[in-house]
Formats: C-alpha cells, sequence, structure tokens
C-alpha cells in the first residue's frame, strides 16, 4: 500500500510541479469494485487518484473520459497517467451523489430537478458521445445484443432463480430467453449505453451532474440506461416521477436526434430493457448475497422483488413469454418474498443486544442482561494492526485502521461469519420475545480489531432487524480514547 501511495504523490507532483504541494492524502471505501480510491489535498484544490491493476480497464476509462469530455459531456478531466497505466490522476467532484442527495432530502422538487438535468446529460452522452468513440476499447462486447442479453439472463437463471428451487421447463425457458432477446436487440435507436446508470454514479457539485464508473460501456439501446436510473430499487421513485421523467427523456432524446419517436414502440421496448436491468441486479444481488454471503447483498433482495413485483402488476413489454412469465409470478409471491425478509423489531420488541469489545489480557465481559452468556468471537486469527507503529495510538473506530482492515486483512470474511451466525439468533429471539442477548469480541488488546467487529455488528444488526443495541468497548471506555 505505501509504494502505491508513494507512487500517486510522484504523479501528482509530476503533473502539478515542483511548488506544488500535498496538504494530505485520504483513502476513500472501496464500493464493488477492486479499484482503490484517494483524495489528494493540496494547496491548490484537491484530485482523485485512482489505482487499478486492470490496466485495460484503466485504458478504456480514460479513453472515454478523454473522448466524452472533448464532447462536452459532464465527466471528470484525466490529468495524469503513469506508464504502468496502473494509476491515473482525475478530476474530485466530491462525496455527494444523488442517491445520498434522494436519501438526505426525499423525493422534493429539488431532488426531480437533479433527475432531470441527469436525463439530460444522458442523452448528450449517449447520443453526442456516440460520435467517433472507438468501441474497440470496450472491456467486453463492443454491443449489448442479444448474447449480452442472453447472458444477464442466464446469469439471472443461474444465481437467483435457480436457488429459488421453483421446478420449470428448462427447454421452454430458454425458448422464451431467445424471443425476448430477440426482441430487444431490434430497437430503433443505439448509441453509447453506460451500463450501470444510477444515482450513485451520479455525483453532486455546485448544483450540476458529474457522472463516473462508465468503464463498462457498450453500444446498446437507449433505453438500457433510463431504466437503470428510474428504476433503481434503493432509488424507490414515486411511479408519477418514473413516467415524468421517461417523457422529459424523449423530450430531450428527441433534440439531439432532430426526429420524432415513435413513443408507444420506445416505451414497449424500455419496459422490456427495465425487466431486464431488474433482472440482472437480482442475478447481482444473488450472486453477492447467496453465494458471496455478504450481507449488504442480502438485505437488498426483499427490495429488489417488491420493485420487481410492482413492475409485473403494471407494465407490459410488447411480447409473450408463457414460462418466464410464469416463473416471474411465482417469485414475487409473499411466500417467496419472505424467505428474504428479516423479522424486524418495533418499539414493543423487548430484546437488547449488547455488544462488547474487550481485551484477552483482561476478564471476559459479564452478562448483565441476566440471559447467563452469550456469543464470544475470538479476533486474535486477524492480522493485527497493533503491531504496526503508525497504528499504535489509534484504535478500531479510526480511518486508517479501518481501512487496513477491510483491505489487508480477512476481516470482512470473518465478520460475514460472524453475521451468519449471530443473525439466526437474533431473529429467533426477536420472534420468541426474549429480552437479551450478548455478544463479545476479544483481541489481544482491546483496540484495533475487536472495536471494528463490534462497531460492525452493531451496523448490521440495526441496519437488518432494526433491533436496540447497548455497545460497549470495555478499553475505550476505561482509558478515555479519543477517535
Amino acid at each position: 500500500m505505501q509504494a502505491i501511495i508513494d507512487d500517486i504523490k510522484q504523479i501528482y507532483i509530476d503533473h502539478a510541479g515542483s511548488a506544488a504541494r500535498i496538504t494530505g492524502l485520504e483513502k476513500i471505501p472501496q464500493s464493488g469494485s477492486n479499484r482503490l480510491y484517494f483524495r489528494i489535498l493540496t494547496n491548490g484544490g484537491s484530485y482523485i487518484a485512482t489505482y487499478n491493476d486492470n490496466v485495460r480497464e484503466n485504458k478504456t476509462f480514460v479513453h472515454f473520459s478523454r473522448h466524452f469530455r472533448a464532447k462536452g459531456c459532464p465527466v471528470p478531466e484525466i490529468y495524469a497517467v503513469n506508464e504502468a497505466y496502473t494509476i491515473y490522476l482525475q478530476e474530485d467532484f466530491g462525496d455527494l451523489s444523488l442517491l445520498g442527495e434522494l436519501e438526505k432530502e426525499g423525493h422534493n422538487d429539488r431532488v426531480y430537478a437533479f433527475f432531470q438535468q441527469s436525463l439530460e446529460q444522458l442523452a448528450r452522452l449517449q447520443i453526442l458521445g456516440d460520435e467517433g468513440l472507438d468501441y474497440a476499447q470496450t472491456i467486453t462486447s463492443r454491443e449489448f445484443g442479444k448474447q449480452a442479453i442472453l447472458s444477464d439472463l442466464l446469469y439471472f437463471k443461474y444465481y437467483f432463480l435457480d436457488t429459488l428451487q421453483i421446478p420449470y421447463d428448462k427447454e421452454r425457458l430458454i425458448d422464451d430467453f431467445e424471443a425476448l432477446s430477440n426482441y430487444l436487440t431490434h430497437v430503433d435507436y443505439k448509441y453509447f449505453m453506460f451500463r450501470d446508470f444510477q444515482s450513485r454514479n451520479i455525483m453532486l457539485e455546485s448544483d450540476r451532474v458529474h457522472f463516473i464508473d462508465f468503464q463498462g460501456g457498450m453500444k446498446g439501446a437507449l433505453q438500457y440506461d433510463v431504466a437503470s436510473l428510474l428504476w433503481q430499487a434503493k432509488a424507490d421513485l414515486p411511479d408519477q416521477w418514473k413516467d415524468s421523467l421517461l417523457e422529459y427523456y424523449m423530450d430531450c432524446a428527441e433534440k439531439l436526434l432532430d426526429k420524432k419517436i415513435d413513443r408507444v414502440r420506445f416505451i414497449s421496448q424500455y419496459n422490456g430493457y427495465v425487466l431486464i436491468r431488474l433482472l440482472q441486479v437480482l442475478g447481482a444481488y444473488g450472486f453477492r448475497g447467496l453465494f458471496e454471503r455478504k450481507a449488504h447483498f442480502l438485505i437488498s433482495i426483499p427490495l429488489a422483488l417488491r420493485n420487481f413485483k410492482w413492475f409485473l402488476g403494471n407494465k407490459q413489454i410488447g411480447i409473450g413469454l408463457p414460462e418466464f412469465e410464469r416463473l416471474l409470478g411465482l417469485m414475487v409471491q409473499d411466500e417467496i418474498v419472505g424467505r428474504f425478509e428479516p423479522v424486524q423489531a418495533d418499539e414493543q420488541t423487548p430484546l437488547v443486544v449488547h455488544i462488547n469489545s474487550f481485551s484477552f489480557r483482561k476478564a471476559l465481559p459479564q452478562d448483565t442482561g441476566g440471559n447467563g452468556g452469550g456469543f464470544v468471537f475470538d479476533c486474535r486469527g486477524i492480522l493485527n494492526p497493533g503491531r504496526l507503529p503508525e497504528f499504535k495510538s489509534q484504535t478500531g473506530r479510526d480511518k486508517p485502521v479501518k481501512d487496513f482492515l477491510e483491505q489487508q486483512t480477512r476481516m470482512p470474511e470473518y465478520l460475514n461469519s460472524v453475521y451468519d451466525i449471530v443473525d439466526i439468533s437474533v431473529e429467533d429471539y426477536i420472534k420468541r420475545g426474549f429480552g437479551s442477548l450478548q455478544v463479545s469480541f476479544g483481541c489481544t488488546g482491546g483496540q484495533h480489531r475487536s472495536v471494528y467487529a463490534a462497531d460492525a455488528l452493531a451496523r448490521h444488526l440495526r441496519n437488518k432487524f432494526h433491533v436496540k443495541i447497548n455497545l460497549h468497548h470495555v478499553e475505550q471506555e476505561a482509558k478515555n480514547w479519543v477517535n
């Protein structure tokens, strides 16, 4: 990690000149990719540095960014790239995403205006950005055509549908997949397709929208990206917003295309791409949640299924798919959705989960809830940040320590296993009206690993079960550590 940081600093100095002064360098939390992001703070402003050992992906992003930038699209400027093409320096749009603004302000007029602005700029990126773009630079397929659509359908089948163990006719289902992919391949408008156009990838700065993470793009239908944004489950846009924003997008596209769109046909094909996008997301949630056991994705499955259920009941895609439609109807039944929806506490739920961090050099925390014990997890099998000089005076609540545990140890894997075990008891205790459960994490000094793990479990249980938490860091509180 230090070698990467040193290389990033050198790239900035080479770009800005010897007079440039770095005043700080912060690691930005990772999302779903393996890319590492850093914010460089300087006497002349801030920059984002990206490290990624996938050179081809880097070359695609840099090429797309420079091309779209030249077309006047709101993408980051690329300032410098190292010789190995593993690090690049780009414009910093800040930390506020459209999703963050939506979660903070709700569905108000200001947020609606940001969605309008996003769709207007999306149309520019798709249509103007398509002109002269070298699609040989794409990471995977050059075009989102029949094979890519089939791939998304099979991804959904293997990683989500098959896990439900609903009997179906495989040959008829594949026939429906073929029919749907053929239908969607013959769309009227194919331009640049962002591929992952969602509110999390739209940044807000000075009341303007900016786009990031479009390196997975290819040539494809205009409708796909609109469907991705308007039907994002976490955004949960009102139905009226979805309809009016789609009309607004078609207005914007018509101006750039300089011709009228057959809106009945466009909307019918759009609904087909909504279906594809919702299925692709469920496949991703199934893979990340059911196979990789990542709790965040498991929690998202019920929300995605409810979003999908509404779509099935209210929209038409313009083609008959008998076996597929039968399975989709079964998939959103309450019994199936209930498999993924955790029991949640309310104001009357008596359960309190007592979570502790402690040092194994001292006594185990005593159970004060009257339950006679609980879980004790040993974190000493995780690489100890306390052995590194820069972390000795810090704790598991300090960002550098958290970054170390998340990126350079098996702590995320360890915690996923903890969640699996503890979740069973929490769900059962809520159902049975129990009042107390204790979970304790111990490490050598009670300073780094156990503190981080206790905070992570508390956050997980609040998010998943809405249960009351009593969090107690034994060593932190005894020594009055300030984080």
